[in-house]
């Protein structure tokens, strides 16, 4: 997949180019709702969260900015808004995952056909794996629940002090890793 053919396509879906959406949608619908699924924990409620992602791309197209970075990580950004938020209104508390059970949310979240992008999220899951079981949890908390660090300091027990640094920790420290790829 090109940057580039992205970067046109949403372009084009600025101007209300139908066809260019719906290219975006076939490429992109498996990670938008592999990420919802895994904040939501339920497929109708990802469903209907990646249908809300995709009308959001509908509407705010012309809000990309390619400067800014690649379109999947804005859209991927929507798509987790769109899930927190579907959990907040339904006030659900989403349901812990095992710390050992990421590998489910990697499996589940890249599309498999695109090389290039299957070698950044292999990446990305190699580095989250590297990080300290503490750093790992608390990003695993806030990125993939949607809990806040109040939420997360309420949840494991610790001083909001405490998972401030580590989740600040954490994030330099899978820049690092990032930066060297």
């Amino acid at each position: 997949m090109d940057h580039s053919d992205d970067i046109d396509l949403v372009g084009r879906v600025a101007k209300g180019d139908e066809r260019a959406f719906l290219a975006l949608y076939d490429r992109h619908v498996s990670r938008v709702y592999g990420l919802t699924l895994h904040i939501l924990g339920e497929p109708m409620l990802a469903e209907e969260a990646t249908q809300d992602t995709f009308l959001k791309l509908w509407s705010r197209a012309r809000q990309y900015l390619a400067e800014r970075g690649p379109f999947l990580s804005w859209l991927l950004t929507i798509a987790r808004r769109v899930a927190i938020d579907r959990v907040r209104l339904e006030s659900r508390r989403p349901v812990l995952t095992d710390a050992n059970d990421p590998e489910d949310v990697w499996q589940n979240t890249p599309d498999l056909g695109t090389v290039s992008e299957e070698t950044r999220w292999r990446s990305l899951h190699f580095a989250v794996q590297s990080l300290h079981p503490d750093q790992r949890r608390v990003i695993e908390l806030a990125y993939y629940q949607g809990m806040s660090q109040s939420q997360i300091a309420e949840v494991l027990g610790w001083p909001l002090g405490t998972v401030k640094t580590r989740l600040r920790a954490a994030m330099e420290n899978l820049r690092e890793v990032w930066n060297e790829k």
